[in-house]
């Protein structure tokens, strides 16, 4: 599978995205949203930042069984209720995926998610051969 990211310089930099990510592949795998849960279905921090990292390593849990890595990702869709904390998003993020490059992104501004207490979904697809 080749994914190609791409930031061309007419657009504003992208600090943690790419604005184009071009995959070639035959297999689609979306993941559905990972909040910051254990397994119990108990919050795994009250901060946004801990959250991020659980939300990230149950993506990572759902990937592995998928058969697919960061580098197969080529959309991330994150949901939360403090969208300009981009900065603490990205460095949980890097700390889950090893500073793999970032896929084609969105951050969008919520008011509330279905479990109490979360601040943070993600969920992704991926391309695969």
């Amino acid at each position: 599978m080749a994914r190609e990211l791409q930031n061309p310089p007419e657009l504003h930099p992208a600090p943690g995205f790419s604005h184009i990510a071009v995959a070639e592949g035959t297999r689609v795998v979306h993941f559905a949203g990972q909040l910051g849960l254990n397994a119990d279905f108990s919050l795994a921090a009250d901060d946004l930042h801990g959250q991020t990292v659980k939300a990230m390593q149950n993506v990572a849990a759902a990937m592995r069984v998928a058969g697919v890595g960061w580098d197969d990702v080529v959309r991330r869709t994150i949901y939360t209720l403090h969208p300009t904390e981009y900065e603490v998003i990205t460095q949980a993020i890097d700390e889950v995926t090893g500073g793999a490059a970032h896929p084609a992104q969105t951050i969008v501004g919520i008011t509330g998610l279905a479990v109490p207490g979360c601040l943070i979904e993600i969920e992704c697809t991926a391309v695969t051969a």
